[in-house]
């Protein structure tokens, strides 16, 4: 299958735009990016005229299955919201409502132009299953916490829940789905549970998520604990000798910053979901001035409340504007490649993230034929302020097309929305 985009405006993942430029995808790669038509003749042609075409959104932290939640647990700081509702209505949880909550999710992200996604929770092999029927991508992890000082992996439900999801499912429908390992964090775990972790991603070639310094008490208690920062532990315990994604970082030191420099780790950024839970706002300036890989993530959809991760970029941008008093210091092409290449290095997807040709053809297309759009200057700060996810006309991963204007192509969004309900009416009854 070949399909051609004619005439398109291109903005890439280094902010750089490109106007009436061709791009032809051939089956899941690109095969051609230029400003001359080309020879081989096309399936079907796409015609780009005020449109502007560019890689698909990552979003590199989420609970998918917490769609079931949205709304449920409002003005509350974080401790209160995990403690006296989110954790009780998460112990009710049972596979059926995972997988509808699920759906739900990847129909939101999907029309909001996110190709990929990573998730920690569980009942990973439904989230896995949801993910393989849809087309869509996904680095999913077993979120395990851990009490015992003196546990050991033979033992621990979790780590094997995990260790089976890998052996199971890494790699799986062609590459789409990656296994993760997943450490909840300090505070939910002790230093056995991370080094048996983590010495398992090391010899398997795993990746760890986890969450970080997200609020003050976290940071204050893990130092009165310990007498070392979340990050210091983490890394005392041999946690960053693998690739790391780190949800949040809030509240790190700048020797903290340092750690994750000299290690490769990634943070992810969730503006909107810190700043509703009152947990504050990431030092981003600084952390991206150290060389910190940035990406993006909307958290679960109780504590956001969408699942829109371009929404993320556009917080993000005026968060650090706010909190610096500097309106020059961060450009736009920064968080468009916080959304797209920092995302899929983030994930391990070194052939994702990019416009090129060789690439995979995970893209999307937005309509900038709006009048909330109207006068473009510059298509790339245009993408940042004025562009929001009713913009979004296509969502491709790996060459398939799985949302166009409305429609979706590989679920029934109808189906999709009577399932959630049905969870919805009986679980809260």
């Amino acid at each position: 299958m070949k399909i051609l985009f004619d005439k398109v405006t291109i903005l890439f993942e280094s902010g750089e735009v490109q106007t009436e430029m061709y791009l032809m995808v051939t089956d899941k790669i690109i095969t051609y990016i230029g400003k001359s038509r080309p020879k081989d003749a096309a399936d079907r042609v796409l015609d780009g005229r005020g449109r502007v075409l560019c890689p698909g959104f990552y979003n590199c932290h989420t609970h998918v299955p917490m769609t079931l939640f949205r709304g449920y647990a409002e003005n509350l700081p974080l401790s209160r919201w995990l403690h006296e509702k989110i954790f009780p209505a998460e112990d009710r949880l049972y596979p059926e409502a995972v997988r509808a909550a699920s759906m739900l999710a990847i129909a939101e992200m999907l029309k909001n132009g996110t190709v990929s996604f990573s998730d920690m929770y569980f009942f990973c092999d439904e989230i896995v299953h949801c993910v393989a029927d849809t087309g869509i991508k996904a680095n999913i992890s077993r979120s395990t916490v851990a009490f015992d000082p003196d546990i050991y992996a033979q033992k621990d439900e979790r780590f094997q829940e995990s260790v089976q999801l890998f052996e199971h499912y890494h790699n799986s429908a062609d590459g789409r789905i990656k296994i993760d390992m997943s450490i909840h964090a300090e505070y939910s775990t002790v230093a056995a549970s991370c080094r048996y972790l983590s010495e398992f991603a090391l010899q398997n070639g795993a990746r760890i998520h986890l969450h970080l310094s997200e609020t003050a008490a976290e940071h204050k208690e893990c130092l009165e604990r310990h007498g070392m920062t979340p990050t210091e532990f983490f890394e005392k315990n041999g946690v960053f000798r693998v690739p790391v994604i780190a949800a949040h970082g809030v509240h790190v030191t700048d020797s903290d910053i340092e750690i994750l420099k000299r290690y490769g780790a990634t943070v992810v950024h969730n503006p909107v979901s810190n700043l509703k839970l009152g947990s504050g706002v990431m030092r981003l300036t600084k952390m991206l001035e150290a060389g910190v890989n940035i990406a993006l993530g909307t958290d679960g959809a109780a504590s956001n409340n969408t699942l829109d991760v371009q929404k993320e970029a556009y917080f993000a941008a005026l968060l650090q504007k706010g909190i610096t008093g500097d309106t020059e210091k961060l450009k736009s092409f920064e968080f468009v490649r916080m959304l797209t290449k920092n995302g899929a290095q983030a994930q391990g997807r070194a052939d994702c993230g990019k416009l090129a040709v060789g690439g995979r053809a995970d893209l999307v297309l937005l309509d900038f034929d709006k009048i909330s759009i109207m006068p473009v200057y510059d298509a790339c700060d245009s993408f940042l302020y004025s562009v929001n996810s009713g913009c979004v006309e296509m969502t491709m991963v790996d060459g398939n097309i799985l949302y166009e204007n409305g429609e979706y192509k590989t679920l029934d969004i109808e189906r999709v929305k009577y399932q959630f309900q049905k969870v919805v009416h009986t679980y809260f009854e």
